[in-house]
């Protein structure tokens, strides 16, 4: 709660800062999945791919975790507790969103320039990579993404709520790659990744529009915040808030006699 509090009392400055990190930190995940499925030539079955997927794609979400730079769809789980509890305002808590949300997106923006610019021509991410991160993202019906969606911003949000709860830095870092590499496994729709991994597709090939990118970026962003913060944020708030007093309990250690 007081991290949370914190956050949302930060200036939009420094947010914006740290949330344009997250977005290029993140991204890391959509050049390092490219990357496997360039050097591998073929995977011998979807499981041991998606698995080699899913690993890769954690490490990025750990930069962005353990780094403690602002990513959106965390803020959906943790800014809901002060505004559960009546600590903070709605509009305080869509400020943040807001700027959070802007500035992950264009540090996927401008990532996407690094990916144009080293992975091509340096042998080490091809184009054709990045369409098949992308196609497993696009075409398909609205729902199916939008609950998808929320699967992601579910676990994104027990991943964040874990690692607040972590005492240890092994034990935090564990939690995060666990739980993110299923997102990565699924895949699950991610708005923040996802963006990095269809912005790519749409500026290196020639099967992904921006129709195609706009739709996936509406339907996956309302299913992560519902992921986050009603299955994790309020739900867990709910959990603690209403758990009751503690309880004073008299123990007679000669067993009453």
């Amino acid at each position: 709660m007081e991290s949370a509090l914190k956050e949302i009392e930060r200036p939009s400055t420094g947010v914006f800062l740290s949330g344009l990190s997250a977005g290029l930190n993140l991204s890391f995940g959509a050049l390092f999945m490219a990357m496997v499925l360039t050097f591998s030539g073929g995977f011998d079955s979807a499981l041991t791919r998606q698995a080699a997927l899913a690993g890769i794609s954690a490490i990025a979400f750990l930069f962005v975790v353990v780094g403690q730079t602002e990513l959106f769809t965390a803020h959906t789980t943790m800014a809901v507790l002060p505004l559960a509890n009546g600590d903070a305002t709605l509009s305080e808590v869509l400020r943040l969103w807001v700027v959070v949300y802007v500035s992950n997106l264009v540090g996927c923006a401008a990532f996407v320039g690094v990916i144009a610019g080293v992975g091509e021509p340096m042998g080490i991410a091809e184009a054709a990579a990045f369409g098949t991160l992308a196609d497993a993202l696009l075409g398909l019906p609205w729902w199916v993404t939008l609950l998808s969606g929320v699967v992601a911003g579910w676990l994104m949000g027990l991943a964040t709520w874990l690692s607040a709860a972590s005492r240890d830095t092994v034990g935090r870092v564990l939690l995060v790659l666990l739980v993110t590499a299923t997102i990565g496994f699924g895949p699950f729709h991610h708005a923040i990744l996802g963006t990095t991994e269809v912005l790519a597709a749409l500026a290196l090939t020639d099967g992904v529009t921006v129709a195609d990118f706009a739709g996936f970026l509406v339907t996956t962003t309302v299913g992560n915040v519902l992921g986050g913060g009603v299955f994790v944020g309020l739900l867990n708030y709910g959990h603690v808030a209403l758990a009751g007093d503690p309880q004073d309990v008299e123990f007679d250690a000669d067993g009453g006699d």
